[in-house]
């Protein structure tokens, strides 16, 4: 897997149909700098995760605000690819680590207390939808796989190669410093670690599925939206890891045919 030009910009989709999608490129696990937020309105929000994610992130929170850093002590304990990056992001003078994921929890609190409420969506299907879970099955036998035939290679010296391969992609941009900048690179290392196992065919059917269910969530956003002009204007958005964003991109630029979608609730 390739490393990607690492952006800071959002991409603005304009759906044919009305509207746009607007994806917001943030480093997971990390609390950006204002400049870089998205600015603009938006009239709702869509998650790249299971309405079970959303579910635990408001719970996470709150335990979290009990017992600060508990979740980074135990990612960091578990020996993963996530708390190695957790370890990466300690090491520069950015806003983080911190778990549930700030930026992603920031928007989704704020979508449930504005305006009496936004319109949230859940991206992810649930696992009583049957071509997920076709797909999260054929995932894990994947990652199995190809685990078993890189057990000669340790994650160390995958992650440091990657790393390595990530910080000349890494985008220069107005307020982004060195340290910014190096997060960006580790949170990259990280994301094609976790992808990492996955074929190019199993990653292009995961980001079209995404897609479309993002076209539907917008769909869903201008039908309940009472004047057609406005309807026409309306705004989703989404944040998505910065590594993430290019093909996720061009997979909702193809625009498939949109799978129907509700808001959370």
């Amino acid at each position: 897997m390739e490393v990607p030009l690492l952006r800071w910009n959002p991409a603005i989709l304009e759906d044919p149909d009305g509207g746009r999608i607007v994806l917001w490129p943030h480093l997971p696990c990390v609390r950006m700098p204002n400049s870089l937020r998205y600015r603009d309105s938006w009239d709702g929000l869509a998650l790249l995760f299971s309405l079970s994610d959303l579910s635990a992130w408001r719970h996470d929170e709150e335990q979290d605000k009990q017992s600060p850093g508990v979740h980074i002590e135990a990612a960091i304990a578990s020996g993963t690819v996530l708390g190695r990056l957790m370890k990466d992001l300690q090491e520069h003078e950015v806003d983080g680590p911190k778990i549930p994921d700030p930026e992603q929890t920031r928007l989704l609190l704020h979508a449930d207390n504005a305006r009496g409420g936004m319109p949230i969506y859940a991206i992810e299907p649930e696992l009583d939808d049957e071509s997920w879970l076709n797909w999260l099955e054929r995932s894990a036998d994947e990652q199995s796989r190809v685990t078993s035939l890189l057990s000669t290679l340790t994650t160390s010296r995958r992650w440091r190669k990657t790393l390595s391969l990530a910080i000349p992609m890494v985008e220069r941009s107005k307020g982004v410093g060195p340290d910014l900048g190096a997060a960006a690179a580790s949170c990259a290392a990280w994301w094609i670690e976790e992808q990492g196992a996955l074929t190019p065919e199993m990653l292009s059917e995961r980001n079209h599925r995404f897609a479309a269910r993002l076209r539907g969530a917008l769909a869903d956003l201008r039908n309940n939206r009472v004047d057609d002009a406005v309807a026409r204007d309306a705004t989703l958005l989404t944040p998505v890891h910065q590594a993430w964003l290019p093909s996720l991109e061009v997979a909702v630029g193809t625009w498939p045919d949109a799978e129907t979608m509700r808001k959370e609730g």
